[in-house]
């Protein structure tokens, strides 16, 4: 549900893994190398970086202090507008695009950390509650930080993220967007309608998108065959999955595999 480690002390992390949690990273002091996905990261002393719920990522080169908070989407998100400060100007994006952030209130940020860590550990009587607001306090510090520095406010619509995570939980089951919509009780048009909003594509190429998110990271980590990547992405034709991966990015799974596997 939501944890607190010093990277120093977690030698799990150093080993490529993903989990359904979303992890903010800070580092104290010292630096450390971030492989998420196929893209690396160099956080070094008061930097943060966002990862988001099922991506790849594992340590490297670790000097001086890292935290790790882990939190799940059900602890943090209870109403919509949680939902929207979680995603609120791309902090935990689902298109694979992470941002190190440099804090400039760095004590505020590390006051915070340590509320955590000692709620955590002490467990007084609705901790979690305390837990949750401090960490949406972490948030919106990351976001006063953004706009500080000029970032264009990005204020996602609550409807879209679950849209975008309806299609993350359901690869295997190939969903179309109109099957999307009804479990959404919304309909097609509206998702049509936020995915231009927010992506500039159709509620099907931001299906796509993901997909082809995912079957990188499965192609890069996993030991899975391309028969075996294709079924879990929904797809009954290994050869059609091929041939839509390549449309995508130009290289066929087995070179990309071959050219980025760990």
């Amino acid at each position: 549900m939501v944890a607190l480690n010093k990277l120093n002390k977690v030698n799990d992390y150093q080993n490529a893994k993903r989990v359904l949690k979303y992890l903010l990273v800070w580092c104290e002091h010292g630096r450390t190398e971030i492989i998420i996905d196929e893209n690396e990261f160099c956080l070094t002393q008061h930097q943060v970086i966002t990862i988001t719920s099922g991506q790849v990522h594992f340590f490297r080169n670790i000097q001086g202090t890292v935290y790790i908070l882990e939190f799940t989407l059900d602890f943090i998100c209870k109403d919509d507008n949680d939902i929207a400060l979680i995603f609120h100007n791309g902090l935990f994006c689902h298109f694979g695009i992470n941002e190190v952030i440099a804090i400039d209130c760095p004590q505020v940020f590390e006051n915070l950390l340590q509320k955590i860590a000692l709620e955590l550990e002490d467990k007084p009587y609705q901790y979690l509650i305390s837990v949750r607001s401090y960490i949406q306090l972490l948030l919106i510090a990351i976001n006063r930080t953004k706009i500080a520095k000029g970032d264009e406010i990005w204020k996602p619509d609550a409807l879209f993220l679950r849209f975008l995570e309806e299609v993350r939980n359901n690869f295997s089951l190939n969903y179309s967007v109109a099957q999307i919509s009804d479990t959404l009780h919304t309909t097609e048009a509206k998702l049509n309608e936020l995915s231009k909003r927010h992506t500039s594509k159709t509620a099907q190429n931001v299906i796509y998108s993901l997909i082809i998110s995912e079957a990188k990271r499965l192609l890069i980590y996993q030991d899975l065959s391309i028969k075996e990547i294709a079924f879990q992405l929904g797809f009954k034709d290994p050869f059609y999955f091929s041939n839509f991966f390549k449309k995508h990015t130009r290289f066929s799974p087995k070179h990309y595999k071959k050219t980025f596997a760990v």
